[in-house]
């Protein structure tokens, strides 16, 4: 089959749009990710598991962190992103909308749009948790 000039021409903003769209596909792709293998953010307890969207584009973001004893990862705030904590070894104190409670292993945390939220370590010995982000802000 043979192309005139003017079907390639006509052809090339379709071309143009499909790379556009490549370049800006933020999709999560399916993947196995070993832990040893996550990137860990400049402050020394957090590893970036995957951030982007699904195939119907709504946001997906997953962390890991380590807390040490005593310490909050940052004061309470709110967002418009759901989050889903779920935690995995140590005890924390969690404050969801001014009601403080106190989570073990095991446990999950859900946290709504809007409400304002923190936790903080309240054992003798690091906390490990994810953290999983629910659409976009």
């Amino acid at each position: 089959m043979n192309y005139s000039r003017r079907d390639l021409h006509r052809l090339l903003p379709a071309l143009a749009l499909v790379a556009a769209r490549a370049a800006d596909n933020k999709e999560l792709p399916s993947k196995a990710l070993r832990f040893e293998d996550l990137p860990v953010r400049s402050n020394g307890h957090t590893r970036s598991v995957f951030d982007g969207e699904t195939h119907s584009g709504f946001r997906l973001e997953l962390h890991e962190t380590e807390l040490p004893a005593g310490e909050a990862p940052h004061p309470p705030h709110h967002h418009v992103h759901e989050e889903c904590l779920m935690l995995r070894e140590g005890t924390l104190e969690v404050m969801i909308s001014g009601k403080k409670s106190t989570v073990g292993p095991g446990s999950v945390v859900y946290v709504a749009s809007n409400e304002e939220h923190g936790w903080k370590n309240v054992g003798t010995t690091p906390v490990n948790y994810f953290v999983i982000a629910l659409g976009k802000d």
